[in-house]
């Protein structure tokens, strides 16, 4: 007999990047809304933090018809301060935004209690620390008098936190409003990253590393401990990938209940003629600014490449990237000119007014303008990674270099000055995109690139790629859409060349062998729409909504 899910009446998600895009949380969450809403309507409330007070927020649309009652009571009992609207996304849906401000006055008393409840080390904290609890702290008061308030006894509730940034709230409502069902997801763990982050080999020295113990080596003490105790003590654990898994069993000392793989949407990608269209514009922009930049007549028959996301240099495989481009500069196969693209948002000053001036001159230059490798002017031109490693590897987009690089520092939001482009309008206008990733829990920036029908590389330490190697049951091969390199934590030079030898390849493939393959790549990327990874979050929910009668059957 099989098993029906519980399906619960009310779902609250919990995360510091509701209206407030930072990563790739915001990617899952927004992405998400509509396919949940479909099921709960508005009864699926996202909570976020009100960190945009006394500026306008694009991504939230208040709606002062919402809850008019509760949020008066809100205000006046429990002394909330909560904004309440739409998030403005497909969906739009139900949105707190929480003001925390006020609980720093009572911080110690709040850590001591956790401390006393849930052993939670908050005694090393610093940075962002304190800001992330008072808001976790913040949204499960708010859940805890909307509770008393909206909701019957009758009514199931699950609550989600997303990251060691929501802890706190998921174990106070664990143990003030027990009817409520937790939920915690962690979407990398705080130490995992530092790890990687601090160059030390992660992957195979795992086994033998203490989280506790590398948590006070690394200074990690309370970000480290208020992810282990919620882990340990929600309803229903659960992370994004089985790579992340492995290190919540290693460092957490608990694995995930369910895994909620990262889905995606593909209503804003553009089909027909649309896209041929859209697709033709964006090279057009991308060849145009790197000529004018360049000095250069590169054409349309030009393999254009890019890598993106957030500037970790290490962990996203920025370094290997760039060494590959490098490499790929001495390829006798090489059959076509190169542009390779590095999209990562840096410490940026303003875009270049001698770039700008020709652009807008709308003429065509035969010379290069000095600094031919970035687009805006950082702060710290001097001490930038990307900028370093392209000076010791002595690249130098010579005319007559077959392969070019062009580092665009700055968020693709439609406003840069340069390419004035956003990053979805321009993603399909590449050939190929590269994530030679080292620590990537699953890896949205591939996904998107093949829901845009290119082509992409990663590796086998993301999520994403083993996802595929999974379909495929083995590596994955540029042929199939997505090639799936094997990386670990000593092997930086092989992958460089491997990366080399499939960019090499690809410029020697036919109009028709393209083709194949960008259909391919779609057809990987329709496999993780929503529609089919939504069914692990029934499954976490059934879990959280078990576990949370079976404690409140033992009290």
């Amino acid at each position: 007999m099989i098993k029906e899910n519980i399906v619960p009446d009310y779902v609250f998600e919990s995360s510091w990047e509701v209206c407030n895009k930072v990563g790739g949380i915001y990617t899952v969450l927004s992405t998400r809304a509509k396919t949940l809403q479909k099921e709960f309507g508005d009864h699926l409330i996202f909570i976020g933090p009100d960190v945009w007070q006394g500026k306008e927020n694009p991504l939230f649309i208040e709606d002062k018809s919402l809850y008019v009652n509760w949020l008066q009571y809100a205000k006046e009992k429990d002394e909330l301060n909560i904004r309440i609207g739409r998030w403005n996304i497909p969906g739009k849906p139900v949105v707190f935004l929480i003001d925390f401000q006020p609980y720093y006055r009572i911080k110690n008393e709040i850590y001591t209690q956790a401390w006393i409840d849930f052993q939670v080390d908050s005694l090393h904290a610093y940075g962002d620390y304190d800001e992330a609890s008072m808001f976790s702290y913040a949204s499960a008061r708010a859940v805890e008098s909307f509770y008393r308030y909206c909701i019957t006894a009758e009514e199931q509730v699950i609550y989600q936190a997303h990251e060691w940034m929501t802890g706190l709230g998921a174990l106070y409502l664990q143990k003030n409003v027990p009817q409520i069902a937790t939920i915690f997801t962690t979407h990398a763990t705080s130490i995992g990253r530092s790890i990687a982050g601090n160059n030390k080999p992660l992957y195979d020295y795992l086994f033998a590393y203490n989280g506790d113990q590398m948590a006070e080596e690394l200074n990690m003490q309370s970000k480290h401990s208020i992810e282990k105790q919620t882990a340990h003590h929600v309803d229903c654990f659960t992370t994004v990938s089985e790579i992340t898994n492995n290190e919540c069993k290693e460092l957490l000392d608990k694995s995930a209940d369910v895994v909620l793989m990262n889905g995606f949407e593909d209503d804003f990608v553009p089909k027909g003629i649309a896209y041929t269209n859209k697709r033709k514009k964006a090279r057009k922009i991308l060849l145009n600014v790197a000529n004018t930049l360049l000095g250069t007549q590169l054409g349309d028959d030009t393999l254009i490449l890019a890598t993106s996301g957030r500037y970790e240099f290490k962990n996203k495989g920025i370094d290997v990237y760039l060494e590959a481009i490098n490499r790929l500069g001495r390829d006798k196969n090489l059959k076509k000119n190169v542009l390779a693209f590095v999209n990562v948002p840096g410490w940026v000053g303003k875009p270049r007014e001698d770039l700008m001036e020709r652009l807008q001159s709308g003429k065509a230059y035969n010379t290069p303008l000095p600094g031919p490798f970035i687009t805006h002017w950082l702060h710290n031109m001097s001490h930038d990674q990307v900028l370093d490693m392209l000076k010791y590897l002595g690249m130098s987009n010579a005319k007559d270099d077959k392969v070019k690089i062009i580092f665009v520092p700055c968020y693709l939001d439609g406003y840069d000055g340069i390419l004035n482009m956003p990053y979805y309008d321009l993603v399909l206008g590449n050939d190929l995109s590269i994530y030679p990733s080292y620590y990537e829990p699953w890896g949205y920036t591939p996904l998107e690139s093949i829901a845009f029908h290119v082509p992409t590389i990663t590796t086998d330490l993301a999520g994403f790629g083993l996802w595929v190697n999974s379909l495929k049951g083995g590596y994955s091969q540029l042929e199939d859409g997505v090639k799936v390199i094997h990386r670990s934590d000593y092997n930086y030079s092989e992958v460089a060349d491997v990366i080399k030898d499939t960019i090499s390849d690809l410029s020697g493939y036919t109009p028709r062998e393209v083709k194949i393959i960008r259909q391919r790549a779609e057809a990987i990327a329709e496999k993780a729409l929503w529609k089919h990874f939504i069914t692990y979050y029934y499954e976490a929910y059934d879990i959280a909504l078990r576990n949370a009668r079976k404690r409140l059957l033992s009290k």
